[in-house]
């Protein structure tokens, strides 16, 4: 059944639409000269960092609301509605007179439109792969990691010979007929086309419903390591084009192409993490991913205006969080079982929300008190430490069985 392979396409151009919100540190800069240079307006950067901090929140907390009606509504049309709400906010963004009015647009608009089409594709690959499930789902949402690498030098471009605002407007109009067009190309399989696969018992030996699972320790140990994994990668994300030409001296365009050049890395830390969490399970993975972040935050601190070391730094920073974004469902699925996955995972998203929320306050504080991005290094690598302690006192065995309410 060939045709199946189409959604799975189309899910990764979506994707690839969508995951612009990490280019964001392309806009950050000249977002901020612009809005103080037209209208006066002081911009410090907590609040320059609000939008893409805003946006993620709306996002990871829509997403599990949005997933309720996935199988209720009809999914073009619910997909459709996400698709112009995305576009109305990008272009919205571009008439702004304050960074309040992007965080109103950009942030919560942007946030919760692409928190609605979010799980569309994911769920209708599911269906059509079920003999590849996860291959399928990881290989769609690659789009979402590689987006950067498409998106941040289109951009920066843009941004360079149109303006901050323009561009904006003119992202929104593409957005809106590409994600448009594509939600059409979307549906579940019906009866005659669904693929039966022979399903292992074992596979279903845990069965804890999201009730159940809120209720054991495991839970919270999981959902405070999956903020910690966001909060880091989001943060390097987040300031890596300001980072970079505040700290490390290079121009706008070149910082620009490390954006997209880090997304590699964040589209490959998905299988990367996948895979070792199979092999070698969730609390190895976590203590890998940790470990990392700590040597590459470690390292920026030593090195503090070396490219060399930004370039490994921040690529494996970028990896972490695209390793985050496979560790925690597959470790939801590890722990908890797949029968509820669907369902529990997406109370656990809201850890990725937190995390964002977090990374945007704490990034800008920090940039703010001592006068450098550099400083962000020491947070990430004390919540890395907790999270640590967290994995190897909690996250020791998978939940055998629980008493059903």
């Amino acid at each position: 059944m060939k045709r199946r392979e189409r959604y799975i396409i189309s899910g990764l151009v979506m994707f690839l639409c969508m995951g612009t919100i990490y280019s964001w540190g392309v806009f950050q800069t000249p977002l901020r000269q612009t809005l103080e240079t037209l209208y006066g307006e002081k911009i410090s950067p907590t609040l320059i960092s609000m939008p893409y901090t805003t946006f993620l929140f709306c996002y990871a907390f829509s997403m599990p609301v949005a997933g309720l009606f996935i199988k209720k509504i009809n999914p073009k049309i619910l997909a459709i509605a996400g698709s112009l709400l995305i576009s109305l906010a990008w272009i919205l963004a571009g008439y702004a007179t304050s960074i309040e009015f992007i965080i109103l647009t950009y942030g919560i608009l942007g946030g919760i439109g692409v928190g609605i089409v979010y799980g569309i594709p994911m769920a209708i690959v599911s269906e059509w792969f079920p003999d590849k499930k996860g291959f399928a789902i990881g290989l769609t949402l690659l789009g979402f990691g590689l987006s950067p690498f498409v998106t941040a030098p289109l951009a920066g471009e843009l941004i360079i010979k149109f303006g901050v605002f323009s561009t904006f407007k003119i992202l929104g109009v593409a957005f809106g007929i590409i994600l448009t067009l594509l939600s059409l190309t979307l549906r579940f399989p019906n009866k005659n086309e669904t693929i039966i696969t022979e399903t292992r018992s074992e596979e279903f030996s845990l069965d804890i419903a999201p009730k159940e699972m809120i209720k054991t320790t495991k839970f919270y140990a999981l959902w405070i390591c999956y903020a910690i994994g966001a909060f880091s990668g989001l943060l390097a994300i987040g300031v890596a084009s300001s980072y970079a030409q505040q700290v490390i001296g290079i121009s706008p365009l070149k910082a620009a192409f490390f954006t997209s050049f880090f997304a590699i890395f964040n589209g490959a830390g998905r299988p990367l993490f996948g895979a070792i969490t199979d092999k070698l399970g969730s609390k190895k993975a976590i203590l890998i991913s940790y470990s990392s972040i700590i040597f590459a935050a470690g390292l920026s601190l030593i090195s503090k205006d070396s490219l060399v070391a930004f370039i490994i730094a921040f690529s494996i920073l970028w990896l972490n969080l695209g390793g985050w974004l496979s560790i925690a469902p597959a470790s939801t699925a590890n722990i908890f079982g797949k029968p509820h996955y669907t369902a529990n995972y997406g109370i656990l998203f809201t850890a990725y929300g937190v995390g964002a929320l977090s990374q945007g306050f704490i990034g800008g504080y920090f940039k703010e008190t001592f006068g450098s991005y550099i400083y962000i290094f020491y947070p990430v690598i004390a919540a890395c430490i907790l999270g640590i302690f967290i994995c190897l006192i909690f996250l020791r065995k998978k939940v055998s069985k629980i008493n059903k309410v």
